[in-house]
């Protein structure tokens, strides 16, 4: 149910930040960021990718700037707006956490399935990023 969702979320959120300092909204920026082209995304898109608040996302990225994990930048052809940029340390940190955050994720969501499940999800996976890639 949502509220064992709840709780593997906080599970995972508890691991980064022990082991990495890191809480999992800010490993989801930056996620979001290091995925990105050119390793930066519109503020406004940002916020959608995450389903945040502008407000929340502002806080997030504030946090991690006096990190030194990411800037802002100016939007060359918008003046008003701004892009989160991952900077290299932020990329240094994201690639330290990404190993502990997936293997979190192996444990308590496909450690649950036989290994015959896990295959069809494979297969099923697969076949969607070939439709959607």
């Amino acid at each position: 149910g949502s509220s064992e969702l709840r709780g593997v979320v906080r599970a995972l959120d508890a691991e980064l930040q022990a082991e990495h300092g890191l809480p999992l909204t800010s490993y989801e920026v930056l996620l979001s960021l290091a995925e990105a082209p050119d390793s930066r995304l519109r503020m406004a898109e940002l916020a959608t990718s995450l389903l945040l608040s502008q407000s929340g996302v502002t806080r997030l990225v504030d946090r991690l700037e006096r990190e030194g994990l990411v800037r802002r930048e100016r939007c060359h052809f918008d003046g008003r707006g701004f892009f989160a940029v991952l900077t290299p340390a932020g990329r240094a940190r994201f690639e330290e956490a990404r190993p502990t955050h997936l293997a979190g994720v192996r444990r308590r969501f496909l450690g649950r399935l036989s290994e015959a499940e896990q295959r069809s999800l494979r297969t099923a996976w697969e076949r969607l990023d070939v439709e959607l890639g």
